[in-house]
């Protein structure tokens, strides 16, 4: 079975919001299906039927989640030495030579990535791109909008 790459904080994360739906999310919609059901007739209950679709939804994020988890390959960056060299993991900053403007992204596991907390995946072109570059390198990138061009400023192991 192949194993992605997940950092140890996107691990802790994941887990905690495991935890979470099994231990409050879970029983409390187990409970609203009970309050439901002592209402009657179950074809026409509709706190009922939402409560079983959440119930549903809720079985089906631990389901993913698990899996999410027994297939990752946690990455702890702060263990690995710091070489000047963009690898999964590290915190980048760059120059956007176009904008005239510094970026910091994170490249992180899919699962993790979020482009509004500026965590990159680590498939994205972008991330792609940045992978084994070093401080001081510049690099090309094509996106959807033309090539960019960034300096890397900085490689961070946090």
């Amino acid at each position: 079975m192949k194993k992605f790459p997940m950092t140890k904080v996107g691990a802790e994360a994941l887990r905690r919001e495991l935890d979470d739906l099994k231990q409050v999310q879970r029983p409390r919609v187990i409970e609203s299906i009970a309050t439901a059901r002592e209402h009657g007739d179950l074809k026409e209950n509709a706190e009922y039927h939402a409560a079983r679709e959440e119930q549903s939804f809720i079985e089906g994020r631990i389901a993913d989640y698990e899996a999410r988890l027994a297939n990752a390959q946690v990455i702890d960056i702060t263990e690995i030495p710091n070489t000047g060299k963009v690898i999964f993991g590290v915190t980048v900053t760059l120059f956007d030579v176009n904008e005239d403007k510094e970026v910091t992204y994170q490249i992180v596991g899919e699962h993790e990535a979020d482009v509004k907390q500026n965590k990159l995946s680590v498939v994205s072109p972008i991330a792609r791109a940045l992978i084994g570059k070093s401080v001081d390198d510049e690099v090309t990138i094509q996106t959807p909008g033309g090539n960019r061009l960034y300096e890397i400023i900085s490689v961070e192991h946090i």
